[in-house]
């Protein structure tokens, strides 16, 4: 990944934009903080794989229930009830 600063950015706009085409992502920055990434708009996604977690986590019995009434309530969740507060 090439690191450019923005001050450079107008300089070498052609030659960037080519590099990015081809498939190389820029990292943008101002005063040497990263500000922006230039990525190609046909990068294939990531592939996902499930099952990464499998027998290192451990879920609850009731993870996807309701939360109670005095949390839900300052959230405006849905309680056990099943009534907006």
């Amino acid at each position: 990944m090439l690191i450019v600063d923005i001050n450079e950015i107008s300089n070498h706009f052609d030659a960037l934009l080519e590099l990015v085409a081809n498939g190389k992502s820029i990292i943008i920055t101002k005063a040497g903080k990263p500000i922006a990434r230039l990525t190609p708009i046909n990068e294939a996604p990531h592939d996902r794989t499930g099952g990464q977690w499998k027998g290192r986590v451990k879920l609850h019995g009731d993870f996807d229930a309701p939360f109670p009434e005095n949390v839900a309530a300052p959230f405006g969740a849905m309680t056990r009830k099943g009534k907006l507060p």
